[in-house]
């Protein structure tokens, strides 16, 4: 083992701090043969201790070749990043290179396992579920941590900017474009009876007050509760928007517009029927629903069910992402909400992304002084840059949809 990897803390990092043991692989060509693979990438390869490999295209330098290959032949993509987060590789074009592994994941998979799982991750262990309660991870990313990297909104969702490339000083400006044009998808105005659910950091809350709305938001964020009751008392509009800790389904009441900005993402898949269901209870005749979520490929769900990917394992434990078709299907079968509209922009995501990377990249020594270890660094380094990976190759979308309500749910 690496002097670098014995460094992580093994109590808060087990998984990244030891190395996979040898028996987990289903032989040591399975090791052999990604070695293989990854030579087949269009990389450049740097290996401490050996020449380079690869076609060329983004250089990956690669500090600890056993571990890394070790880490990959045994978890796929969520082995490599693990590697990362234990300081195994480093790479300057950080999402290039991500971007290459995840369009090539299937042929780096030895055979016939690679069949068995269909995609480049380990299997989601037996005793994993997906949790009860909308946005309850384990590791609620704290304050601090956030604000290193958002802007002054500090609105955690993508932005939409209006042009590319987007630069540093735009992004505030970019989140309230986003934050208006949901609102007006839910027609939200003067006396609009406004519900949103979760809350972030009350930037839409705030929002939806200067427009004359009365706005009731809850969380489950303890944090995010305290953080935003203060933001609204600072922008003097207690009198118009209430933040409460509560679960969205326990709710009363009728609202003319519903909002919720990439909630959907963080409930699990078993517990969309209900969250759609909610809405359809809590929204008045003749209201509106906006939802802005990220979205996968349809062909790509069945697969993400049963996959303990990377980052469902650090950085969104419940969460599994909709499609288009699904969000549809359940709206239509069990709801009397039916879509009306729908509008997609992932790109923004990835400039969103990107921004977020290197604000964060430029206050790396902030990380250590609030307390935070290098393993979180590296954590919150790659999964942006594996966030805008996605986005940028089409992987992944990001959709703002409104719903309407018909008379009478089926």
């Amino acid at each position: 083992m690496s002097s670098r990897t014995a460094s992580v803390d093994a109590l808060r990092w087990p998984d990244v701090a030891t190395l996979p043991r040898a028996i987990r692989l289903r032989t040591a060509a399975d090791e052999r043969r990604v070695w293989h693979a990854v030579g087949r990438l269009p990389l450049r390869v740097l290996l401490a201790g050996g020449g380079p490999i690869g076609r060329g295209g983004p250089l990956m330098e690669v500090h600890d070749p056993h571990a890394f290959f070790r880490r990959v032949a045994s978890g796929g993509l969520t082995g490599l990043g693990e590697s990362y987060m234990a300081g195994e590789w480093e790479a300057h074009d950080l999402v290039g290179v991500l971007s290459v592994f995840a369009e090539h994941a299937a042929t780096l998979v030895p055979r016939p396992r690679g069949r068995r799982r269909g995609v480049l991750s380990p299997r989601r262990p037996a005793g994993h579920r997906t949790y009860a309660l909308p946005y309850n991870p384990p590791y609620d990313p704290p304050g601090e941590l956030m604000a290193l990297f958002l802007d002054e909104t500090l609105s955690y969702s993508s932005a939409l900017f209006r042009g590319f490339p987007a630069e540093q000083h735009l992004l505030a400006a970019a989140q309230h474009r986003k934050i208006d044009r949901l609102l007006d998808l839910a027609g939200v105005g003067a006396g609009t009876q406004l519900l949103e659910i979760g809350t972030g950091w009350g930037e839409l809350a705030i929002r939806a007050a200067l427009r004359g709305a009365r706005v009731l938001t809850v969380t489950l964020s303890r944090q995010q509760q305290e953080l935003a009751r203060r933001r609204v008392r600072e922008a003097g509009l207690e009198h118009r928007v209430t933040v409460l800790l509560r679960d969205y389904r326990k709710v009363l009441g009728r609202y003319d517009a519903i909002v919720s900005v990439e909630m959907i993402e963080a409930l699990g898949e078993e517990h969309w029927p209900q969250y759609f269901m909610t809405l359809d209870r809590l929204l008045a005749p003749g209201g509106r629903v906006a939802l802005q979520t990220k979205t996968m490929p349809h062909d790509r769900l069945p697969a993400s069910r049963t996959t303990y990917a990377w980052t469902r394992k650090y950085i969104s434990p419940g969460g599994q992402l909709p499609s288009n078709e699904a969000i549809e299907q359940i709206v239509t079968g069990c709801t009397a909400l039916r879509p009306a509209e729908r509008a997609g922009f992932g790109p923004h995501y990835a400039e969103t992304l990107r921004l977020w990377r290197e604000r964060f990249t430029q206050r790396a020594a902030d990380v250590e002084a609030f307390g935070f270890d290098e393993t979180t660094r590296r954590m919150w380094t790659f999964h942006l840059a594996d966030s805008e990976a996605g986005f940028r190759s089409g992987a992944l979308d990001v959709q703002q949809v409104l719903l309407t309500k018909t008379k009478t749910a089926p």
